[in-house]
């Protein structure tokens, strides 16, 4: 077809290319078209598996951190987990509410990141993004940490292993996510949903038991082990243990991050998922604590409280002990998907706004972003062995970046609603991610995110002075290292936009003159196809030889005699050995003195190996050179690929012929 404005001839070739069987088909199954797209979205029940893992996953642990400080006062002071648990309990109502509008005011997801950004500025947009990325990397090591700590509850003799158990298991759930989302919510359904009817069972008798004044205590509990001092029951310790027991809220801002990745209509299907997560999570939250307390369950690093209310309710540790302890394990590592659906989501609006490399934003072979994912494995591997997969190790860092990005979210959400406030009815404005329409209801809805908004400061306020001295100060230094790299990315990003902007960009007229340097370490059949490629480009060539052994400059120089096709050698002495930096000076002499208009290209001949493994044998002098010569202004660098693996001789046999007899 012609462009009617440009005319410019624009032919457009239909896709023919499959792409072949191979070992990542079988690892990570077919490459899927974009076109596929729609068709790798989810409903509301594999939803619930895909995001709401995280959130319900840290009912097998928020209860033992509520547990480990006011154990510090004794067991009388562990009577106070269940008022606390309420508290944690109806903040998680708040911000449900929140971000259920969120969800409904930016259909396309990115959260808290996406909110701030249109709401209240770049900056904070970074402290969002930075906050949600540090609690993703944090999610996925906390919850396979945990799940490692349920498994060496019920095997003691693993306890030396957890590391490595951890790292495996983090392994597996990443190449399950490669496999795509729709996959990897199938594969993950199952396992959620035996996770909560093996919950409900556990729950269900234990309050049975309660009622008929069975249940009684942990049998031969573990030691018990705190993260203070002796200390008597006091505000402080009240607020830390309330700090401690909010990890039960990570997770819920996922679904709104990942709001795409559900079925039409999107917003509502991802609605009615989010407030499935919080009535379950709140339930079995307030029900695990408030049975724990009762059998007198003690927080301790050898046995987890789960296993004690497990072993407590069915009275030994048969097979339905087993098949809890299972079903939390599994959960557990499951939660690690919510970062492996967040993470690469919010790492690629990120990367599409220029704050995060590139790649990022990339989708692999299986509509997913496998940049982001392996990203979050590898910092998440990280974070497991410097802390050796310690859940009590890990949660001082946690929290604190997603009540922060709680909190962005719902001022964020606030000043949205106070914009709208001041719109006409009928009257519409346009935002880079969603538009403002009038509403009736604006007063009451910023009202409601604006004490949200408080509560989540209050509350990420509290953890920070609570937890400060056992790690908090780390997340502290992190997020604004994190916020800092994302403002040099960005700049690098906007810096390179303005340099190659076509904006008053004047063409200079083609070049009249092309000199052509032809680095030649020898003569052989990959120089004299390099050489035949450099005529074609130029009559002004010039081969250059570094001479650090006389003998063999003397070899190449007889040899060019016969098949240098009488284009001129210039030879550099190197008594140093050094071969770079003599062709370095000389080139850069060269373009120091080129005419205006003129282009200097630096022809490198490169042969390559039949087998990959061959190229370890070779200095690979041309892949040396490339990335040397790339840095030097006003300079073309181009090589000459010669296949070994084409034999015969060169295609001017005459010519070859003749060279041969005049060498003779």
């Amino acid at each position: 077809m012609i462009d009617e404005e440009s005319r410019t001839t624009v032919l457009r070739r239909p896709a023919t290319y499959q792409p072949p069987r191979s070992w990542r088909t079988w690892l990570l199954g077919r490459p899927l078209a974009t076109a596929d797209a729609e068709d790798e979205t989810i409903g509301k029940k594999v939803g619930l598996a895909v995001f709401a893992s995280d959130a319900l996953s840290s009912t097998a642990y928020a209860t033992q951190e509520i547990l480990v400080v006011l154990g510090a006062a004794g067991m009388a002071a562990l009577t106070f987990a269940f008022p606390i648990s309420i508290a944690i309990v109806a903040l998680l109502a708040i911000v449900t509410i929140s971000y259920e509008q969120i969800i409904h005011a930016y259909p396309n997801g990115g959260g808290a990141y996406i909110v701030s950004r249109d709401n209240l500025g770049e900056l904070a947009a970074q402290t969002a993004g930075a906050s949600l990325l540090a609690d993703y990397i944090l999610t996925a090591a906390v919850s396979i940490s945990s799940s490692v700590a349920q498994i060496s509850s019920a095997f003691p003799s693993l306890f030396p292993y957890r590391v490595a158990i951890a790292v495996g298991l983090l392994l597996l759930v990443m190449m399950i996510n490669l496999r795509g989302v729709r996959e990897s919510g199938t594969t993950f359904a199952i396992p959620t949903y035996f996770f909560l009817a093996m919950m409900v069972l556990t729950i269900g008798l234990g309050f049975i038991r309660y009622v008929a004044g069975s249940l009684g205590t942990v049998p031969n509990p573990p030691p018990m082990e705190t993260v203070e001092t002796a200390q008597a029951i006091g505000l402080f310790l009240i607020l830390h243990a309330f700090a401690n027991g909010t990890t039960a809220l990570t997770g819920v801002e996922a679904i709104s991050n990942g709001i795409t990745a559900f079925k039409e209509p999107r917003s509502r299907n991802a609605g009615i998922t989010l407030i499935w997560m919080s009535l379950i999570l709140g339930v079995v939250f307030l029900s695990v604590t408030f049975l724990s307390v009762q059998i007198g369950a003690v927080p301790s690093e050898s046995e987890t409280v789960i296993s004690q209310l497990a072993r407590t309710v069915f009275g030994s540790q048969g097979i339905l002990y087993l098949a809890m302890i299972a079903a939390t394990t599994i959960i557990l590592i499951m939660a690690t998907n919510t970062s492996f659906n967040g993470f690469p989501r919010l790492s690629a609006l990120l990367a599409i706004d220029g704050f995060l490399p590139r790649q990022l934003a990339f989708r692999g072979s299986r509509l997913v972003y496998s940049w982001g994912i392996m990203a979050l494995t590898l910092i998440a591997v990280l974070l497991i062995v410097v802390f050796q997969a310690s859940v009590t190790g890990l949660i001082p860092l946690y929290a604190i970046g997603v009540f922060l990005s709680f909190t962005l979210s719902q001022v964020g959400m606030s000043r949205r609603w106070w914009k709208i406030g001041r719109l006409a009815e009928g009257e519409e404005i346009k935002q880079p991610a969603s538009t403002l329409r009038h509403d009736a209801r604006w007063r009451l809805k910023m009202v409601a995110n604006g004490f949200g908004g408080l509560c989540t400061a209050v509350v990420m306020l509290i953890f920070i002075v609570t937890k400060f001295t056992e790690g908090a100060w780390v997340v502290l230094v992190l997020i604004p290292l994190i916020v800092l790299l994302l403002r040099a990315i960005h700049h690098h990003y906007h810096d390179l936009a303005k340099r190659l902007s076509l904006a008053s960009f004047d063409m200079a007229p083609r070049s009249p003159r092309h000199r052509v340097i032809m680095p030649l370490s020898g003569v052989h059949r990959g120089t004299l196809l390099a050489l035949r490629y450099a005529r074609t480009l130029s009559n002004d060539v010039t081969a250059v030889h570094v001479s650090i052994e006389p003998e063999q400059t003397e070899k190449v120089r007889q040899k060019w005699d016969v098949w240098g096709e009488g284009v001129r050698l210039v030879i550099l002495d190197s008594p140093y050995r050094l071969l770079i930096e003599p062709l370095m000076d000389y080139i850069a002499e060269v373009a120091k003195g080129r005419q205006p208009n003129e282009t200097i290209t630096v022809v490198v001949p490169e042969f390559v190996t039949r087998h990959a493994w061959e190229n370890l044998l070779h200095t690979q002098t041309a892949l040396t050179l490339r990335f040397a010569f790339r840095t030097m202004p006003g300079v073309v660098i181009t090589t000459v690929p010669y296949q070994l693996e084409e034999d015969g001789p060169l295609p001017d046999t005459a010519t070859s012929n003749n060279k041969q007899e005049a060498k003779s």
